[in-house]
């Protein structure tokens, strides 16, 4: 009996409103079990993409004295970053949908490793806004797929899947301030070249990772959509459920925003701290987010993705009230209890909505990583203009508030876990 064969009594896991496969659904081979070894290197993809990306933000002071850069410049550069790799990724996702395709993997990255030396070499502002553009396309290239491989490889540990792809994208971007201190301090605009090298590691696993998700989508050629599921997939529900985890990541990125943008200058004026004494307060916020994400999607897995979310909200809700009016010693462990909690929904958030689109992985990874990178830009630009036309202290009392959105996550419908999600079960209302 051939693989495909064996996989037609798998059911498929879905949210509550997805409803159970028929019979003659056949599943492809990835879903028997969760293939460990490409998660890790698709996660690790997603670290040095993400790394890249970090590149722009961390390399601005230099460019700045190189370049002679303005900080309207500046901010033309940020905004093209955010658009390329944000905004489009959504459409690169529905594209993917429709025709998926292995190569754009180690084509993305290659793109990237061209932006690298743009950005090394640029001799003014428009040559390195054309280098931002192709680092840019290039992370919005791989999000969509890259999260598609992560599902494919989950098998029955979806949450646990999505938690391994977006730890190494957490991981990436947090590694902008070591690269202002040990890369672009000392080596100034050149520093950049350095990471061509990443660029082609990246390019190696990407080519192997390809190779990998083209056997899998020869094996899903086979593959027929469960009626039932077509059906849920067209109903109000799931629509008005995607546009509730819409707004929740909206929520929670302009939370994220506030504090990891404007809190450390709440810090420095409440306190009078020094610059690096405040930067260690934020170090533990994204520290405790990398951890909240790795454990976010195991515990979805075994508690339902709907409480997790709630919980992620809710959970952060009383430490994030405390926190403006805390003091210097009981930020520490209140930062570290927000960044822990708020983030553990933030690959559940993408799971539970690939589970009520099946069929639409690529573009459904696409809205909510890309909107959830996007709306912390924008949070960050209107946020700052709400503390220009108030004050500091106001804004970021009102941020603390954020949280309690999370309410909106009780109009969410359960997924009921009779799981046996380690031991076969599935998912199923």
């Amino acid at each position: 009996m051939t693989t495909i064969e064996q996989s037609k009594t798998i059911a498929k896991p879905g949210a509550a409103v997805q409803p159970e496969s028929s019979q003659d659904e056949v599943r492809p081979a990835s879903e028997l079990k969760t293939v460990y070894p490409i998660l890790g290197l698709v996660g690790g993809a997603h670290l040095i993409n993400d790394s890249l990306q970090a590149v722009i933000p961390a390399s601005y002071p230099v460019l700045q004295q190189s370049l002679g850069l303005t900080f309207t410049q500046l901010g033309m550069i940020t905004f093209v970053l955010y658009v390329t790799s944000s905004v489009i990724q959504p459409f690169v996702g529905a594209i993917a949908d429709k025709r998926p395709t292995p190569l754009i993997l180690p084509l993305g990255m290659l793109m990237a490793l061209i932006g690298m030396l743009g950005i090394g070499i640029a001799p003014g502002y428009l040559a390195t806004l054309g280098a931002v553009v192709f680092v840019g396309v290039a992370s919005a290239m791989f999000h969509p797929e890259g999260a598609r491989i992560a599902y494919l490889a989950a098998g029955p540990r979806r949450g646990l899947a999505q938690s391994i792809f977006q730890v190494g994208g957490n991981i990436g971007s947090a590694m902008a301030p070591i690269m202002t201190a040990f890369i672009f301090f000392p080596f100034g605009q050149r520093g950049a070249l350095w990471f061509m090298i990443i660029a082609g590691t990246g390019v190696i696993i990407q080519l192997f990772v390809a190779r990998w998700y083209r056997a899998q989508l020869l094996l899903q050629s086979g593959v027929r959509p469960a009626k039932r599921a077509a059906d849920a997939r067209q109903s109000g529900q799931v629509k008005k459920s995607v546009l509730l985890v819409v707004l929740l990541v909206f929520a929670r990125s302009w939370f994220a925003a506030s504090i990891g943008t404007y809190f450390v200058f709440y810090l420095i004026e409440k306190f009078q701290l020094s610059i690096p004494q405040s930067q260690i307060y934020i170090f533990l916020y994204m520290g405790a987010g990398i951890i909240g994400t790795l454990l976010g999607g195991p515990l979805s897995d075994r508690f339902g993705r709907r409480n997790l979310i709630l919980f992620s909200l809710l959970g952060a809700a009383p430490f994030a009230i405390i926190l403006p009016f805390a003091g210097a010693i009981a930020a520490y462990p209140l930062l570290f209890l927000i960044g822990l909690i708020n983030h553990s929904s933030f690959s559940v958030t993408v799971v539970y909505v690939q589970e009520m689109l099946p069929g639409k992985v690529g573009m459904v990874s696409g809205l909510i990583t890309g909107l959830a990178f996007g709306m912390g830009a924008l949070g960050t630009v209107v946020l700052g203009m709400l503390i220009d036309l108030t004050s500091l202290q106001t804004v970021i009392v009102a941020c603390s508030f954020m949280p309690l959105l999370g309410l909106m996550g009780f109009l969410l419908p359960g997924d009921k876990r009779k799981d046996k999600a380690a031991t076969g079960k599935g998912l199923s209302v």
